[in-house]
């Protein structure tokens, strides 16, 4: 089984080089991030046209976040990230695929920090912390996939030194991520990839993805029940070199894991 998770940055903008890497990669699921878009803006038909089937969670202008499936309908169970019933930014959103229980997520990016964003991140992070535990005690099967905007390492990053203030890497985001992991989860990119520097992520400006200067914020979580199932991660780096690209470029992983009576899509 094929998972993804590809913060497209725009969904209508950049609609047709999403539909030809969904062509070219035929993932099972795709988690994506920043759509960008109301939610009547959706591009359901154009996705539905390509094979997949979809739940999602727009808003204007910012955040956003869906999961498509493979000829089959995602089953929604949630969608927004419990802990704060005033929070209406669109970042969250959970359904089961094939017996398993998948979350798209679009942690906050924090910047300037310190300062009120920077307060709202962490706060989202430790409410992301506290429903990752009940997950977990669900029993279920479970893939935490999306743009944490986390840096987790100093391998994650091209010049450490350079980011030590910026609100993705500083202590008390790492910290929270290592938390996070410490219940159990599974990074299933750095499990498969040890002491590789590998990025999912490129800034438009200074020629970032030509120098290879780049960032892994990008992730897939795996639940401790899923984690001997994984067979291979890699991140689809063209992606980022071609026409009007998005700034990440989608990042995936291979399950050993056999579909549980997938639900055909709308006719």
């Amino acid at each position: 089984m094929l998972l993804s998770t590809f913060n497209v940055n725009g969904i209508n903008s950049r609609l047709p080089a999403l539909l030809q890497w969904l062509g070219e990669k035929q993932p099972d699921v795709a988690c994506l991030q920043e759509l960008k878009a109301v939610q009547e803006n959706f591009p359901q038909a154009a996705i539905n046209e390509a094979g997949y089937y979809a739940v999602w969670h727009g808003q204007k202008s910012w955040n956003g976040v869906a999961i498509l499936a493979r000829g089959t309908t995602p089953q929604e169970v949630g969608r927004g990230l419990p802990g704060d019933c005033e929070d209406e930014q669109s970042r969250y959103i959970e359904a089961m695929v094939n017996g398993l229980l998948i979350a798209s997520l679009y942690l906050p990016n924090g910047n300037p920090a310190p300062g009120p964003k920077f307060d709202y991140k962490i706060k989202w992070f430790e409410r992301l912390i506290s429903h990752a535990a009940e997950l977990l005690a669900g029993g279920a099967p479970v893939v935490l996939a999306g743009d944490f905007n986390v840096i987790p390492t100093d391998l994650d990053v091209y010049k450490p030194e350079r980011w030590l203030n910026d609100a993705l890497f500083r202590p008390e985001t790492r910290d929270a991520f290592r938390r996070l992991l410490a219940q159990g989860w599974c990074d299933a990119l750095r499990t498969m990839h040890p002491g590789e520097r590998i990025y999912t992520f490129w800034d438009y400006f200074r020629n970032a993805y030509g120098r290879n200067a780049g960032l892994r914020i990008d992730h897939l979580l795996l639940s401790p029940s899923l984690a001997g199932s994984l067979q291979a991660a890699g991140v689809d780096c063209d992606m980022r070199g071609r026409e009007k690209p998005s700034d990440h470029a989608p990042t995936w992983i291979e399950l050993d894991w056999k579909s549980h009576s997938p639900i055909p899509g709308p006719r």
